[in-house]
């Protein structure tokens, strides 16, 4: 791991579902020694938990929609509130609201947004990867049959693994057309202020994760 940049860095992750937002977010986050933070695993964890944001949640993401924006901002404005240096931001902002909402978080306290980095990979394989996806209810390790121990077990924990309830190919479809219609005007705004990176999340792990980290030199 790096000894991070000489300043605290603001970073948000924006791709469709299953580009890989969460394996390269938190390589990134370690790289550069920020926070971390997966609404995608957070909003999961309330919804096992029967929280009543949970329940909320529930009904709209088996739809394969996105949760409202005053939701969403609501439960962004509660973590932020505890951040103490930089982060990275996987699954926020999902929408153009969204990424005006956390220009003005920041702005209030005389702080801007670093970059914003774009995950791209092609429809057919996006849905190749969905299929293969599994996750450890446990550990929160999510990734493809084959990384997995003997294709049943969490590599990080030993526990059981299986697919992800939300990741039927119904679902995956409204979510990236989710994507398509709410977040591509987001990567659009960062674009036009000079702030979104693309990248091919297509090559080896490794190679996307260099390619990402090489954005922020020390």
């Amino acid at each position: 791991m790096s000894e991070g940049p000489a300043r605290p860095l603001r970073i948000v992750l924006l791709g469709p579902p299953a580009s890989g937002k969460g394996t390269q977010g938190r390589r990134l986050a370690a790289s550069l020694g920020l926070g971390y933070l997966s609404t995608g695993a957070l909003l999961r964890e309330q919804m096992e938990q029967k929280t009543a944001l949970g329940e909320l949640a529930v009904p709209i993401l088996d739809r394969g929609e996105y949760l409202p924006d005053d939701l969403m901002c609501r439960i962004l404005a509660d973590w932020y509130s505890r951040q103490t240096g930089g982060w990275v931001l996987d699954g926020f902002p999902r929408s153009l609201p969204q990424a005006l909402f956390l220009d003005e978080l920041l702005s209030k306290d005389d702080l801007k947004l670093d970059g914003a980095l774009c995950l791209e990979v092609p429809y057919r394989e996006l849905l190749r990867r969905i299929q293969e996806r599994v996750e450890c209810p446990d550990s929160r390790w999510s990734g493809q049959k084959k990384q997995a121990v003997e294709s049943v077990r969490c590599p990080k924990c030993g526990g059981e693994v299986a697919p992800r309830a939300d990741d039927s190919e119904e679902n995956f479809n409204n979510r990236y057309n989710e994507f398509e219609r709410l977040t591509l005007p987001a990567a659009k705004y960062y674009d036009a202020a000079g702030l979104l990176h693309t990248c091919d999340a297509t090559a080896p792990k490794d190679d996307v994760a260099a390619k990402l980290l090489a954005r922020f030199p020390s």
